[in-house]
């Protein structure tokens, strides 16, 4: 037990701090909800004493005596009654006010996190599994605040331990004095009650945020799990996770079923004790019927706050736990070198020089340099993992470069697997600084105008999460008809047109290059129509470029180049 205090103390110094910081976002409404706590907790201990007055002034006067008790059993009644109704308002406030404390709070905390997270890198998220993040913004924002539901009903037992103590004494000292060594034993239950599933809690919150974690991950990748026939493998990495939390929980909940259990019968032999000591006091005289059962009336009551406690004290490591994982976050004060980036002069869309990226001792790219020209097209084509798209990411200023310098104007981007928000195809659109007067014009260019009339609610149709009421290949044209609808001097396609048909993909390709002003393309491409289609050609491999020049002089000049759109041509014929 002696090793054990100095743990003890430790938890409460963590539990202090803990409780201040959930406290400084709504310290209002958790006022209002202590006060009504309160408020609850004197009508608790003025409803024995009116208990006692109901039982010696009216109930043992009239059926031991048999006098006229009417006056004193309205008194009585109306006595009893407002109390009871007072003390309900004081249940009603504590409980509403409690809530909107613990979810304003939570939802605070979500916004934190997500500003927070917003404000990295891309190459801050890329070291971080994505559904580990929306955990921390999600379950873990929602155990942070479990604590924030029963501490004001916690800390209103103090007032009640308080007036009760004075209530109990004054009633009869000797009973109280036994009553009030019996409370401090039945708290020191609840800290070791505390103190054995502490460890389940945290254990159980750990859990239930990988396995969030892995049902994102599962849902983000279902098309790669699928393409490679590997459901089976993740559904037993699901189960193992899953079985992993509901060992967690089952052992924290057996802990509190155990604890719930002996805190039942405890109070009901107590009362016993107390009734057999409390019958020998009224045969001497020293107590009045009355005022025996008000007295055990009041400590039954006590025994439910008491209880509170224990909860609280159940509720502390979730909530710790949960806050742990959030500051993870917010403390992490290295966001990443500022981006090298200057804007453009009048000649070139963009102009980069001497770029590398590196990813620890890995260069993914290495000393690129290029321009882009106003109104040309260029196509970065090179084996898979050369870097293609960890390029355009960079010139997008979604990645920071190692060392370099990139000279750009405003640039839109398109992924090969674009993202939409689940909303109406306009609203997709039309995010951000999107000019709605571009919008005609765009779809028609990405060729998303036709798919488009054909549906039963055209541009208010909803698109579902991600997409998913939509094909591959209508979600690509949407993408592209969303970065149109900028006024942006370069536009970033990552093989954007691979999900469009040849047909599709040489209207697109044509009507980019009869726009006026003709923007700037730097694309990532790998298929023949769309390599044919640019002006120019960088050819990358190894994070660094090969070769540079058309189509034709590469194919003359450049045999690995000359074998890459071979084997593409191939691909193509066999499909």
């Amino acid at each position: 037990m002696e090793s054990q205090s100095p743990q003890n103390r430790t938890r409460l110094k963590q539990s202090i701090p803990l409780v201040r910081k959930l406290l400084s976002f709504h310290r209002r409404p958790f006022s209002i909800a202590v006060s009504g706590a309160a408020v609850y907790a004197l009508c608790t201990v003025a409803s024995s004493f009116a208990v006692s007055r109901l039982i010696d002034r009216v109930i043992q006067p009239f059926f031991v005596n048999g006098e006229d008790v009417d006056r004193a059993f309205f008194v009585a009644s109306c006595l009893i009654i407002g109390i009871a109704i007072i003390r309900a308002t004081g249940v009603v406030v504590r409980r509403s006010f409690a809530g909107v404390t613990q979810w304003r709070t939570a939802s605070s905390l979500a916004e934190r996190v997500v500003t927070s997270l917003l404000g990295r890198p891309l190459t801050w998220h890329l070291t971080r599994q994505p559904g580990d993040l929306v955990a921390r913004a999600g379950v873990d924002a929602d155990a942070a605040v479990a604590l924030l539901a029963p501490l004001p009903f916690a800390t209103s037992v103090l007032v009640l331990i308080a007036a009760a103590g004075v209530a109990l004494i004054v009633v009869d000292p000797l009973l109280g004095t036994v009553a009030l060594i019996i409370l401090p034993l039945m708290m020191l239950l609840n800290i070791s009650y505390q103190r054995r599933v502490d460890r389940h809690f945290v254990s159980a919150q750990h859990a239930l945020g990988a396995f969030s974690e892995a049902a994102y991950e599962s849902l983000e990748g279902y098309s790669v799990v699928k393409a490679f026939g590997a459901e089976s493998r993740e559904a037993d990495r699901m189960a193992s996770i899953s079985k992993r939390l509901r060992e967690a929980r089952i052992l924290a909940v057996k802990g509190r079923a155990t604890f719930d259990g002996f805190m039942d019968a405890m109070p009901a032999l107590i009362n016993v004790c107390l009734i057999l000591i409390g019958a020998h006091r009224v045969h001497s005289g020293v107590l009045s019927v009355g005022e025996l059962s008000g007295f055990v009336y009041l400590f039954t009551l006590l025994v439910f706050p008491l209880r509170i406690i224990g909860y609280v004290f159940s509720e502390l490591p979730h909530s710790r736990s949960g806050m742990d994982r959030i500051d993870e976050i917010l403390d992490e004060t290295e966001l990443g070198a500022p981006l090298v980036r200057t804007v453009r002069d009048a000649r070139n869309a963009a102009e980069i020089r001497g770029l590398t990226l590196q990813y620890g001792n890995v260069a993914t790219l290495a000393d690129v340099t290029f321009t882009v020209e106003l109104g040309e097209t260029v196509a970065i084509v090179g084996p898979t993992g050369s870097g293609k798209s960890s390029l355009l990411m960079v010139v997008a200023g979604l990645l920071n470069p190692s060392i370099g310098t990139i000279a750009a104007g405003r640039t839109s981007i398109v992924f090969q697997e674009p993202f939409l928000f689940d909303g109406t195809i306009r609203e997709n659109l039309l995010l951000g600084d999107a000019d709605p007067a571009l919008l005609d014009a765009a779809l028609r260019i990405s060729c998303a105008d036709e798919f488009i009339r054909d549906l039963p609610l055209g541009l208010d149709s909803e698109t579902g999460e991600r997409g998913v009421g939509l094909s591959g290949g209508q979600r690509q044209r949407l993408a592209l008809a969303r970065a149109l609808c900028r006024r942006n001097d370069l536009l970033l396609l990552d093989d954007t047109t691979s999900a469009l048909d040849s047909t599709n993909e040489q209207r697109v390709l044509q009507f980019l290059r009869e726009l006026s002003p003709r923007p700037a393309v730097l694309m990532a491409a790998s298929r023949p129509s769309a390599i044919r289609a640019a002006d120019r050609i960088l050819f990358i491999d190894g994070g660094t470029i090969r070769g540079e020049g058309t189509h034709d002089q590469l194919l003359q000049n450049l045999d690995s180049y000359r074998e890459l759109v071979t084997s593409y041509e191939m691909g193509r014929s066999d499909g």
